[in-house]
């Protein structure tokens, strides 16, 4: 089997950090969500990778590289536009050949091991296997519809009320797709929508089974996606905690620290994550933080907040919370205070409080 990642997207919805910053590359506990993805297939067993790239290709080739890390083998496979998830399978059947292939989409990540879908595509001898999530707003999603546990009927953003279940973004399929696809036609938006290819299989008899994901997943397109789905992973770390307590700093819960960071004279709660060569003086950073490379925060409060790297934040009084921070930023206090204290921050962007 192998496998296709997603990665092509541009991030609208967090502009201005997507200007600059490929949406699957930015971090989660410290590491790019594609990593976590790519991790995520790795443990399957599986270490054919391609991997879908758009106007961002660049950026994700030099982070993600020839997959050595993983001891994996990665091709990438360009889509000049995003004209759907159906779209960038079919530009992939080159890759994929007559294999078996899982599709998963960069910037989706859950703590559901691969395993249990893969034995259900295998065990069903399917043509398809789909993962679902239950959500009480189903309708920016698409929708799967299951009757006597028989998976019967999946729409694409319903506007009325048909299922909570949700297709994620986490799909296997075999070589029977690229016909579905060949005959599915664009959806209103110019898009050859994954979904209607996947209702094809169903239309003309094939066998499509599904997975209800046991524990979390997040679509990690928004800004308060972003800090849940960084939250939720700091949840799951898994330390010994075995921290030395020196330069008059306090740590409480679980922790994953840098050992090249400085921290003095603070209080650090966890679950925290703080990155290599970053600096923490005088500074309270509480739980759900994740501290990229080389920032420095010095006489500051800060919790649940993701801040990228090179980034300086300095004589802040007013607690900062709830924000995702851009590499390179500086935030200093200045004569007045703010009334906010929430960010979405671009690279090299400077602000005064």
């Amino acid at each position: 089997m192998k496998a296709l990642i997603l990665s092509g997207g541009t991030g609208t919805r967090l502009r201005p950090l997507t200007y600059t910053n490929a949406k699957q590359l930015l971090p989660l506990a410290n590491k790019p969500i594609l990593f976590h993805i790519i991790e995520k297939v790795i443990e399957a067993g599986i270490n054919k990778i391609g991997i879908i790239v758009g106007e961002t290709s660049e950026a994700v080739k030099t982070a993600v590289g020839d997959g050595d890390r993983w001891n994996a083998e990665i091709t990438y496979i360009y889509q000049p536009d995003p004209l759907g998830l159906a779209h960038a399978v079919k530009i992939a059947q080159d890759f994929i050949g007559e294999e078996d292939f899982i599709m998963v989409l960069g910037d989706n990540v859950f703590n559901m091991s691969l395993n249990s879908l893969i034995e259900n595509f295998h065990i069903n001898n399917a043509d398809s296997a789909i993962m679902l999530y239950k959500v009480e707003n189903p309708s920016q999603y698409g929708v799967a519809v299951v009757e006597n546990n028989r998976l019967v009927r999946l729409v694409e953003k319903p506007k009325k009320f048909i299922s909570d279940l949700i297709i994620t973004g986490v799909y296997i399929f075999n070589s029977s797709i690229f016909a579905a696809i060949e005959n599915t036609e664009p959806s209103a938006r110019g898009e050859l929508e994954i979904t209607d290819a996947i209702q094809e299989l169903l239309s003309t008899g094939g066998n499509v089974t599904y997975e209800i994901i046991q524990g979390w997943w997040k679509d990690t397109g928004k800004l308060q996606d972003m800090l849940d789905a960084n939250q939720l992973i700091l949840d799951e770390i898994i330390t010994d905690n075995q921290i030395e307590q020196k330069d008059d700093t306090v740590y409480t819960g679980k922790l994953m620290i840098s050992k090249s960071a400085v921290i003095k004279n603070s209080t650090i709660a966890g679950p925290t994550a703080i990155d290599d060569t970053a600096v923490i003086i005088d500074s309270y950073i509480g739980p759900y933080t994740s501290i990229g490379k080389g920032v420095e925060i010095i006489n500051c409060e800060i919790d649940n907040c993701i801040i990228l790297e090179n980034t300086k934040l300095e004589g802040i009084n007013k607690r900062i919370n709830y924000s995702l921070i851009g590499k390179n930023v500086s935030i200093k206090a200045a004569d007045k205070r703010p009334n906010a204290n929430s960010f979405l921050v671009g690279d090299s962007s400077e602000l005064y409080l």
